[in-house]
């Protein structure tokens, strides 16, 4: 098990998620007008994304969120993924204030705090999602 705080190469660690990965980084097509209103919406803003690498929801999903991430051009450094066991725990205490209850959690922050979190699966779509979420907390 991956516990730790880390960049999108430490996905490509994981066999089940590097060959989800990228299958659904590839075939996934976000809405062009969501990810052009989440350009402005991103610009100031850092996303914490909460995974397992074993669970189904985080094996879909987190593809789709970083191909909506690298269409809006937010910088791979406001990104930061931390992996979990199946207990949603992780050592060093990265999610003991976070009230991680289900995974994939997306959250995203601005000046260190949360403004809006999308978990386990989007309402309508990730990008949909989030343009509603930043808009209202914006």
């Amino acid at each position: 098990m991956m516990s730790d705080k880390s960049g999108r190469e430490k996905l490509m660690e994981s066999p089940e998620m590097k060959e989800k990965y990228t299958t659904e980084y590839t075939v996934y097509q976000p809405d062009f007008t969501a990810v052009q209103n989440l350009k402005s919406l991103l610009a100031d803003k850092e996303v914490i994304i909460v995974l397992g690498t074993w669970c189904s929801d985080s094996r879909l999903h987190v593809p789709h969120f970083y191909k909506i991430l690298d269409q809006t051009g937010i910088a791979e450094n406001a990104v930061t993924l931390i992996f979990v066991d199946e207990s949603k725990q992780v050592m060093g205490g990265l999610t003991e204030n976070l009230n991680i209850e289900k995974v994939p959690t997306f959250m995203i922050r601005k000046n260190q705090k949360e403004i809006a979190r999308i978990t386990e699966s989007p309402l309508v779509t990730l990008e949909h999602d989030m343009v509603k979420l930043l808009n209202k907390n914006n």
